[in-house]
């Protein structure tokens, strides 16, 4: 059977799709949003985490480290040296108070179907359904494929959501069997995409072209202020999803969830500082978005 790595599966989400819905997040993501809010997704492999404010001290991690990887000092607390670290997560099966956590484990399509299936009444009186998001689910997308099928057989409602960076014949394969396609954009210009993601934006743009002639799609915009909230940006974006036809646009504001995570992931450089823009803010490009013809929420 098919199987894939996921690094979360969310249940009673109401923020990726309509209704009440499981969201199952994939792990691995050719994407490095600086401002990502779910940095343990970018890593295709499981990963450790570590929450140092509920090391008790104990010095289990230290004893436990073949590789030497984890020190423990009154003065500096727990310390893991990540060049050594070969993630054989041992300290974690040693950890008594869950301060060492795996991020990413391999499922099987039933696996996952056993958990997302026990939620069917939700799904039905509010209309829900299941969600596959990420990371970028498209970069495991055989893995994604048999677990669409397999919800469709189910008879649950399907969403993708995606960053739309892959070829266009894995996004295509996966259409058919997604009632929503969530299709989040970054930034219209590809200079400030590749600067800010890594990618360039030409593949993302070529295949939301084509998606919406498909499928029933929702623009998803992560508004992060002075980088993509500016009115003429916003204007751009409800005019491209007008022009395609899509759902609506959506507006996700950032929130700052992803900096802690990547203290956790050991990751020590440069934090990108970012806010999400004021509520005035969203309140004037809402207005915009509609005045430009487009159905517009905040959230979802």
């Amino acid at each position: 059977m098919e199987t894939g790595v996921v690094f979360n599966i969310q249940r009673f989400s109401v923020h990726d799709g309509p209704g009440i819905r499981t969201t199952v997040f994939m792990k691995g993501c050719p994407l490095s949003c600086l401002w990502c809010s779910n940095p343990e997704s970018q890593d295709f492999a499981p990963v450790l985490l570590a929450r140092d404010i509920l090391c008790q001290g104990c010095g289990a991690c230290v004893k436990a480290c073949p590789q030497g990887a984890v020190t423990l000092t009154r003065k500096s607390g727990r310390t893991i040296d990540r060049r050594k670290c070969d993630n054989c997560f041992q300290c974690v099966a040693a950890c008594l108070y869950q301060s060492l956590t795996i991020c990413g484990q391999t499922m099987t399509v039933q696996e996952v179907m056993d958990e997302v299936v026990q939620d069917r009444m939700f799904y039905k009186n509010s209309g829900g359904g299941v969600t596959v998001s990420g990371g970028e689910a498209l970069a495991q997308s055989r893995f994604v494929l048999a677990l669409l099928k397999q919800c469709q057989k189910e008879g649950l409602h399907t969403a993708l959501d995606t960053s739309g960076y892959a070829p266009w014949e894995k996004l295509k394969s996966l259409l058919p069997f997604v009632d929503v396609l969530l299709y989040d954009l970054k930034h219209l210009d590809p200079a400030e995409h590749k600067r800010t993601t890594g990618v360039d934006n030409a593949v993302i743009l070529e295949n939301l072209e084509k998606a919406a002639k498909r499928s029933e799609v929702w623009l998803r915009l992560p508004l992060v202020a002075g980088f993509n909230d500016s009115v003429g940006h916003v204007k751009k974006i409800a005019r491209l999803g007008k022009s395609l036809g899509v759902e609506k646009v959506s507006f996700l504001p950032y929130h700052e969830g992803g900096i802690a995570k990547k203290r956790h992931l050991g990751k020590t450089g440069d934090i990108f500082i970012a806010k999400a823009p004021g509520d005035k803010q969203i309140l004037k490009l809402k207005d915009i978005v509609e005045k430009e013809g487009m159905k517009v929420t905040v959230g979802n």
